[in-house]
């Protein structure tokens, strides 16, 4: 399984959004958006939460 967080490029806000200053982190899990977050931190963790979850899965079908 592939996750990965990236921030959220300017080209992908609002005007309002870029105005304001606020940054969007985004978590992709099989280049599906699964999150988006305030807090690159937030999505971090829901990266290992995503990731944890997965490892739980392959170990219950082997």
């Amino acid at each position: 399984m592939t996750v990965k967080v990236t921030e959220r490029d300017d080209s992908h806000m609002s005007h309002e959004g870029v105005a304001a200053g606020i940054r969007i982190w985004d978590v992709h899990q099989q280049d599906l958006l699964v999150g988006m977050f305030h807090s690159e931190t937030d999505a971090h963790n829901y990266k290992c939460e995503l990731e944890t979850l997965e490892q739980q899965r392959e170990q219950l079908s082997a």
